[in-house]
């Protein structure tokens, strides 16, 4: 394969230069693309990205300016570094960057035709998104399942005062995924899809989901040189396949016992999205298929359970390494719940500092460190033309450590949010761990009432502790590259149960 490999990208070369030379000559004449480093002949600057993208791109962004160009393979690519750069290009200029670009794995079983998430705004787009607003993101959604996330929460509480009880270290990454997996699955189908048992089938579904992220965001051969796309040198497509098809095969059984169901019954009742997304089926069959409602499925669970969890891993493990941010967190929401409450999600709204946790681990670490677009036509920002047909990238992770931002940037300190007023919206463009504009996750909204019911929950009714070996300067905070950006090693405690207050 390494020899075909060679030969390919040798003949490749000719097509590159050629198709170079007619862009260069091609050009409007207008602007230049913006700076950048300087590449290799045919691979230009793939090889520089490293195994963290996010971070090789921070660093020459110092260099190169906020706006910048690199060559990678066949691609040019536009990364935005600064927050008046990202407004430019999620704001001022929304409409003619508002496309997505997407990796070879998404195009396993054509996920890039059907999902929301990847098809271009257009009429379509519009569809699917009023689809999956109307069915679960409303707000009067969103208000119909706040018994159902305040239920799965106490579970996790439940099953963390097990591990308590034993004295054992708990996997946080896992039992948050459980919690967030299970408030989707119970949302779409009425069950639990997960459970924390390690003998549990759900550790398929787990793995299928972090799997898929995680090579979705790996660079791929198919990606820089579209003429070798076919050959699926590396497995990529082919394990994401293999992913889409286990996530598929699960949600085929739903859809056919669902309609067996309705067949049998007189009156259909629509007790979950899924009976929703099956109405809307019989309604409009040649606009919303089967095959929509898979992939729509798909991508609730991937953007909803993975990008969750890994964000309260993030923000746990910071709380740890700083035990007086932790304590600080647990004194607040202690004397707004009181000695033998429960945590509501009403409760919230007056925990400013629980907060301003979520948002410094959100600045820290965003679950998606490089926001995805591609220019539908020429855009001119900062004097620089950044052409038709270029991927560009809004590296979040720069933006939320850049100095010029930040006072202090790479330390946790959640109190510069009890200072300054930071919006989720497009107000902000410091802070975008959701995106911006039209592209915008239109998940947030759950996320967060799923992010900050959980942290209050954790840290109300538990103090926590490292294991044997681990101290808080060898914690290991290494994380890997994907579409979600994942700590390496997964967050292993010991939860105590909280004090009482003696009368």
């Amino acid at each position: 394969m390494s020899l075909l490999f060679c030969l390919l990208l040798t003949l490749f070369f000719f097509f590159f230069a050629t198709a170079k030379s007619r862009r260069n000559s091609s050009g409007s004449g207008q602007g230049s693309l913006p700076p950048g480093p300087s590449g290799l002949p045919l691979v230009g600057n793939i090889f520089q990205l490293g195994f963290h993208p996010h971070r090789s791109l921070a660093a020459f962004s110092k260099i190169y300016g906020p706006i910048m160009s690199l060559k990678l393979g066949g691609l040019t690519a536009v990364v935005i570094s600064s927050p008046e750069a990202a407004k430019e290009a999620l704001k001022t200029h929304d409409h003619a960057l508002s496309a997505r670009t997407f990796n070879d794995p998404i195009r396993a079983f054509d996920h890039h035709i059907h999902s929301l998430v990847w098809i271009p705004p257009n009429a379509r787009w519009r569809f699917l998104r009023k689809v999956i607003t109307k069915t679960l993101l409303s707000p009067q959604s969103l208000g119909a399942i706040q018994s159902l996330r305040m239920r799965k929460v106490e579970e996790l509480v439940s099953l963390v005062n097990q591990f308590c009880e034993r004295g054992e270290a708990i996997d946080l990454a896992r039992a948050t995924f459980v919690t967030s997996f299970n408030i989707i699955s119970n949302a779409l189908f009425s069950v639990d899809l997960a459970t924390f048992d390690s003998n549990s089938s759900s550790y398929e579904f787990h793995d299928a989901v972090v799997h898929l992220m995680q090579i979705s965001g790996k660079p791929n051969v198919g990606d820089y040189f579209g003429y070798l796309r076919f050959l699926d040198l590396q497995g990529i497509r082919k394990e994401a396949a293999l992913c889409m098809e286990t996530l598929f095969r699960v949600f085929q059984e739903f859809i056919e016992a669902r309609l067996a169901k309705r067949l049998s019954q007189t009156e259909a009742s629509n007790i979950d999205m899924l009976d929703s997304l099956l109405d809307i089926t019989q309604q409009n069959e040649e606009e919303f298929t089967m095959t929509e409602v898979k992939h729509m499925l798909l991508d609730l669970f991937v953007a909803g359970t993975d990008t969750s969890s890994s964000t309260m891993e993030w923000a746990m493990s910071e709380l740890i390494r700083n035990p007086d941010k932790m304590a600080k967190a647990q004194s607040e929401i202690r004397q707004v719940i009181g000695e033998n409450g429960v945590v509501q999600e009403s409760d919230v709204q007056r925990l400013p500092y629980l907060q301003a946790i979520l948002k410094e681990t959100l600045r820290l670490h965003p679950a998606a460190p490089l926001i995805p677009r591609k220019s539908e036509s020429d855009v001119e920002i900062f004097g620089f033309i950044v052409p038709k047909n270029s991927e560009v990238w809004v590296n979040a992770w720069a933006i939320g450590r850049d100095s010029s931002v930040w006072e202090n940037p790479t330390r946790f300190e959640p109190e510069r949010f009890l200072l300054r007023e930071i919006d989720w919206k497009d107000k902000n463009f410091e802070l975008i761990p959701f995106g911006s504009g039209r592209r915008m996750c239109p998940g947030y909204p759950i996320a967060l009432k799923t992010m900050t019911l959980v942290l209050a929950s954790l840290l109300y009714s538990f103090d926590w502790k490292l294991q044997n070996g681990v101290t808080l300067e060898n914690m290991d905070m290494s994380e890997v590259f994907g579409l979600t950006l994942h700590k390496a090693k997964p967050l292993c405690v010991i939860p105590i149960k909280k004090p009482t207050i003696s009368s």
